[in-house]
């Protein structure tokens, strides 16, 4: 839903009482928020870190999990947002959460050396597509509003049953914030999928977005900040920013992207 444009919001404070576990869960959520990057593309890098795990087929890459072949419990057609034949499912090596990813997609698991799960999801060309992070405090106060659109969304009512609804249901959503007419994300317009808390924006402005969701012990992020130079794109590269975001949630990768995420459930749930 697209709402009215309105003066820049200013940016989240955030104030995070990061322990070894989860200063990475600082920049995680700063760059949900559309503040700091991953790389200068705004994504993600690569972990340094090797997994124990293979790709679906063929040689493994260093670096890859081995998750289990279960295949989603439900098998509609890809477009009705459920797994189709042949996804995977991951388990954290806690075995506290479980997701299902696309068969030809990887994921790698450095096996929480900062203190918390700490798992980047990658597609058949390597391109970072989510990251899932766990062990992270976090605390924010909303300063400042800004335009903003919400492009999809969905309750979450596995990980509420699971001990991540204390403060109410998870909702897996797409959305932005800003209303820069540049082709590329800026620090004040920002697109990003994920899950959060946060109740639904009744108004025509919002406060920046904070996709974090209790988790015990404490917090948890699963989803990723969208770049068209990363996130395969249709339309004239040329488009604004947003407009692109929107177009993009309509792709076949955007879907198997929320398929995934929405399937994030307790590590002893089966998916359905």
């Amino acid at each position: 839903m697209r709402k009215p444009a309105g003066p820049p919001g200013t940016a989240l404070q955030a104030g995070v009482r990061a322990t070894a576990g989860t200063a990475l869960g600082l920049v995680l959520l700063l760059t949900s928020c559309g503040l700091v990057s991953g790389t200068e593309n705004g994504t993600a890098a690569p972990p340094a870190a090797s997994g124990s795990a293979t790709p679906p087929s063929g040689t493994p890459p260093p670096g890859t999990t081995q998750p289990s072949t279960t295949q989603p419990g439900t098998t509609p057609s890809p477009s009705e947002g459920t797994p189709s034949s042949g996804w995977k499912t991951f388990t954290t090596t806690d075995a506290g959460l479980s997701f299902d990813y696309p068969a030809g997609w990887t994921v790698k698991d450095p096996g929480g050396a900062l203190g918390g799960e700490f798992v980047d999801v990658f597609n058949a060309e390597g391109k970072p597509m989510a990251s899932l992070r766990t062990n992270i405090v976090t605390g924010a106060e909303c300063i400042g509003k800004s335009p903003y659109e919400v492009y999809d969304s969905e309750p979450m009512l596995a990980l509420a049953e699971g001990g991540g609804g204390d403060g109410g249901v998870p909702r897996y959503v797409f959305e932005s914030r800003g209303d820069d007419p540049d082709p590329l994300a800026t620090r004040s317009t920002i697109a990003a999928y994920g899950i959060t808390m946060v109740p639904e924006e009744s108004g025509d402005l919002a406060c920046p977005m904070f996709h974090l969701f209790l988790w015990p012990p404490s917090g948890a992020f699963f989803g990723g900040t969208y770049n068209p130079e990363n996130n395969t794109t249709p339309g004239d590269p040329s488009l604004p920013y947003l407009e692109k975001a929107k177009q993009y949630e309509s792709t076949p990768e955007y879907r198997d992207i929320r398929t995934m995420i929405t399937s994030l459930r307790p590590g002893e749930l089966p998916a359905g």
